[in-house]
């Protein structure tokens, strides 16, 4: 079983990009993200966003609530495959 993983290398760059923008899985990570993105906005921003508003700051934090859990979901991914 092991000798059918031989050569089998997600860490290439170019391989991971493949596994990584299949439509399937490109359907399943960005899901992921935008459940999970969409929770820690709410959890961690809302009231930020409620009562200051959307600045420069609080945007970028909210795209990295959402880019987090999409790199995760895709190492998982990736992590899966090998």
């Amino acid at each position: 079983m092991a000798n059918s993983r031989v050569g089998r290398s997600w860490t290439k760059c170019k391989s991971a990009l493949t596994v990584c923008c299949r439509p399937d899985h490109l359907k399943a990570t960005s899901g992921v993200a935008l459940l999970v993105g969409t929770w820690l906005t709410l959890v961690n921003q809302a009231d930020v966003i409620a009562t200051q508003g959307l600045d420069i700051a609080v945007l970028l934090k909210v795209i990295v609530n959402y880019l987090t859990p999409f790199v995760v979901s895709n190492a998982g991914l990736l992590s899966r495959k090998v």
